[in-house]
């Protein structure tokens, strides 16, 4: 068996691999990130709507900071998240939107003067201040309290993909595409590597005096999922093998509450952010029935039990596929459609048709 050596090994080759790999080798490491696809490929590039980080640039989100997004954080988690990770997530955010900035992502921006925006299905006028003009921009998002999700368009997670491995590319970290991490190597309690099959050919080891997991979700466990086919959960599954690393909180998955039915292809919760509506199978609106406040703009775990229970009710949308429920972004017009979610429309077109 050919065993490779290096300071640090990454498994996964999404945006937190190549990242971790990129802060590895600053600190003068040598590392190599194992990928079970090309690396451009990883489910990351599936994210749509945006990244969360109170910059507080534009008019929506005046007066947002560190504090603001950390409660938004934990209530949206009903206060299962680990405090301490959320309060350094919310701290380093926005440094991490400025460093990809810098690095070549292009956010969308601030433009000064007059900004139609949609609000409950209505057409309604802002200004934006001139000394805002250029700043990156947010928009709304379900479950928080100011405009915070940093987006370009609705290609968000494929612009940050890109843009980061092009970065680790430049850094001359190897990234091994095609590699299937099968069991972790360790000695008592320390992991020393892992195992990995190349393809369909033989194995390989290697060995390593760190390593990190980053292989994202498992949501494919589930008949129907958003995630994408390569998301089985294959990281966690082989530290749990060890019968030493613990795993925590694995009950705590998140459903998407919009998809494309019956695919379950992701369509971004920037629909509703930007003032999308949903509508049941009488096209009646339904949220503002159960959330008042929020409406459309709840958390994504309360949109989707809301959803599951007005189906049960007998209102939903009925199919040869089964009753779902209409997410209408009419009311957004077609320029902004052609701006900011013009991902989101080719999609639709493609699997449902013009």
């Amino acid at each position: 068996m050919q065993i490779i050596y290096t300071d640090v090994l990454v498994i996964g080759g999404g945006l937190a691999g190549q990242r971790a790999a990129i802060g590895v080798k600053r600190r003068g490491h040598d590392v190599i990130i194992l990928s079970l696809v090309p690396a451009k490929r990883s489910h990351s590039a599936a994210a749509q709507g945006g990244m969360q980080a109170s910059l507080g640039n534009c008019l929506g989100a005046a007066g947002d900071n560190e504090d603001s997004h950390f409660i938004d954080t934990v209530r949206g988690s009903d206060w299962g998240a680990d405090q301490a990770v959320v309060r350094m997530f919310t701290h380093t955010a926005p440094k991490a939107i400025r460093e990809l900035a810098a690095w070549g992502v292009p956010w969308n921006r601030v433009q000064r003067g007059e900004q139609e925006i949609t609000v409950e299905g209505r057409k309604q006028r802002i200004r934006e201040s001139d000394e805002s003009h250029g700043l990156i921009t947010a928009r709304n998002f379900g479950g928080t309290q100011k405009w915070r999700a940093c987006y370009v368009s609705d290609g968000t997670g494929h612009s940050m993909l890109y843009t980061v491995s092009n970065q680790a590319i430049a850094a001359g970290i190897p990234v091994h595409e095609r590699m299937e991490a099968l069991a972790l190597v360790h000695d008592g309690q320390r992991c020393c590597g892992a195992i990995v099959q190349p393809g369909e050919r033989g194995l390989l080891a290697y060995v390593a005096k760190a390593t990190c997991i980053a292989t994202g979700g498992f949501g494919r466990i589930y008949r129907v999922s958003t995630n994408a086919v390569i998301n089985e959960g294959m990281g966690a599954a082989i530290a749990l093998e060890t019968g030493i690393a613990s795993l925590g909180n694995m009950e705590a998955v998140q459903f998407h509450p919009t998809g494309i039915f019956p695919a379950g292809i992701l369509v971004t919760e920037a629909c509703r952010g930007d003032g999308g509506l949903l509508l049941d199978g009488a096209n009646h609106r339904f949220m503002p029935d159960y959330e008042p406040e929020k409406k459309e703009l709840a958390s994504r775990d309360v949109i989707a039990r809301r959803m599951e229970q007005h189906i049960a009710g007998g209102n939903g949308a009925r199919s040869r596929f089964g009753e779902h429920l209409w997410l209408d972004i009419r009311p957004l017009g077609e320029a902004h459609i052609e701006r900011n979610l013009r991902e989101v429309k080719e999609i639709c077109r493609h699997f449902l048709g013009p």
